[in-house]
């Protein structure tokens, strides 16, 4: 092949594990010598990475479905080390994409071609935690569980928990508008972040690091910077309310007939444990049977199997008290036929092993095989809807026991899952935009927690009309004009602007 085809070929991906395809934005500059040193300048040599085995774990994610070929990584330990690598990148038109622990599920966190790859995982000081008003102060770069550790010597916990807590970096669950399985308790993360500090894409650093519950002096900037994975700014610190950490906490998991009777139990639940409730999840067969397959050690805690399985987990203040009160709805739903088995944890062991149990679907899926994922809200009553239909439409392509679904009931978010052997083109033509056009026709969102990255750029338009989609254009216009930040993510190509609410070839049927 000749130099000039292998260069086209290299400006116009087709990324190997998915269909999406981009082209190589032509405006964009390469990286030069003199750019290796003006980094090293700023950084350091102990923050420039160009060893290219060192830098192939920034370039791919780690479901190993999107891999770049960026070959310099840039590891800035302070945010005036951010504002300097920004302002040269911004007069060099040098693409950049910031990475936190690389956990995304779609793409957003990793170079498509050879983007410098931004890793704030240097800038993990924890900078105050203020008894007085609860609010933790903190560098983008600290991992999830090790706030969440230092907060419980002072008797708070983060209001984010999720799978992947041991990885993930508070600015990236910031950048994503990370969700988890305590959402039903705390609220989203937009509603407990009090301040955030980000440095645009000329290197200009915005404070709105507030500690204040109320401020109403003009926009809220911060908001911008919460679910735009990277294409606004640069997030480096962070401002977040913290509640007190509950002292006493009741875990159940049961098993459940038909997901007609899960959402009975998630009715009863709610009426019953109010504002105890810190968790229900539920999970089908076949995602259970993944943990069961693949994770070692583990065997089923209840008698036989059902068709699903639920989590229900209080915390509080008063052991006694939450006790009785999770014993009373378990022997309830007993006696309505509503759960048929079930066990509660006795020990802090057996508690983090049930749990276990939905937190490693994620894992054990990839074990598995290749795993298309989707994170979809809909209305609760329909979410189980969502899956059933894609299993009578992959069958005879698909295993049914490797179309799975589980998720955070209490907030209707569904994760479909569909395990291959490959990441077959011809599979995800089957399932996209098909799975997309389902979502929209439930009135649901294409997006629940995992953002939208390379995946669902192209996909915005099922769950946004046209001109919400021009408003965020012009919005990313003003704050990264040379569109340096996080090309190719969250917004179209304006090609590709999928019309709102396409119909359905083969709607579902009513509900």
């Amino acid at each position: 092949m000749s130099a000039r085809l292998l260069r086209a070929a290299a400006a116009r991906r087709v990324l190997a594990t998915s269909t999406v395809t981009v082209s190589r934005r032509t405006d964009l500059g390469t990286v030069t010598d003199a750019d290796l040193a003006a980094f090293v300048g700023i950084c350091g040599d102990d923050g420039v990475v160009r060893d290219a085995d060192e830098v192939a774990a920034y370039n791919q994610d780690w479901l190993r479905k999107y891999k770049g070929s960026g070959q310099l990584v840039l590891r800035p330990s302070s945010t005036d080390q951010v504002s300097q690598i920004l302002r040269y990148c911004n007069g060099r038109r040098l693409a950049v994409v910031p990475q936190g622990g690389n956990t995304g599920l779609v793409g957003g966190s990793v170079p498509v071609f050879d983007e410098i790859v931004l890793s704030l995982n240097r800038m993990n000081r924890i900078i105050e935690v203020d008894d007085a008003s609860q609010v933790l102060v903190c560098e983008a770069g600290c991992v999830l569980e090790t706030l969440d550790r230092h907060l419980a010597k002072s008797g708070f916990t983060m209001p984010l928990d999720l799978g992947a807590k041991g990885s993930c970096h508070i600015g990236g669950n910031l950048a994503t508008n990370a969700g988890g399985i305590r959402l039903l308790r705390y609220g989203s993360l937009r509603g407990n972040v009090l301040g955030v500090e980000f440095v645009l894409a000329d290197g200009t650093v915005v404070d709105t690091m507030s500690k204040l519950r109320k401020d109403n002096t003009g926009f809220d900037l911060k908001q911008l910077m919460i679910g735009s994975e990277g294409t606004l700014g640069v997030i480096t610190k962070v401002a977040i309310l913290v509640p007190r950490r509950p002292t006493t906490a009741q875990l159940a998991f049961v098993g459940v007939e038909s997901f007609a009777k899960v959402l009975e139990v998630l009715k009863r639940t709610r009426g019953e444990l109010g504002e105890i409730l810190s968790a229900i999840e539920f999970e089908d067969r076949a995602s259970f049977d993944m943990v069961l397959n693949h994770l070692p050690g583990a065997h089923d805690p209840l008698e036989r199997s059902y068709p699903f399985y639920m989590l229900l987990e209080a915390s509080g203040f008063c052991e006694e008290s939450d006790s009785t009160r999770v014993g009373d709805l378990l022997s309830d739903l007993m006696d309505r036929s509503l759960i048929m088995d079930g066990t509660i944890a006795q020990d802090k062991a057996q508690f983090e092993s049930l749990w276990k149990f939905r937190e490693s679907i994620t894992e054990c899926l990839t074990k598995e095989g290749c795993v298309f994922k989707y994170d979809v809200s809909v209305p609760v009553t329909r979410m189980y809807d969502v899956v059933t239909d894609m299993r009578q439409r992959l069958s005879g392509v698909i295993d049914e026991q490797h179309v799975c679904g589980y998720g955070h009931l209490g907030d209707s978010n569904l994760h479909l899952n569909i395990v291959s052997q490959t990441y077959s083109p011809d599979v995800q033509r089957l399932i996209e935009p098909y799975v997309y056009e389902v979502t929209s026709s439930l009135k649901g969102s294409v997006s629940a927690e995992h953002g939208l990255g390379l995946m669902k750029a192209n996909c915005i338009g099922y769950s946004k009309c046209a001109a919400s989609i021009h408003a965020m254009q012009s919005i990313k216009s003003m704050f990264d004009p040379n569109g340096i930040l996080n090309p190719y993510k969250v917004l179209p190509d304006p090609a590709h602007v999928t019309p709102n609410r396409i119909p359905l070839s083969a709607p579902l049927p009513p509900a």
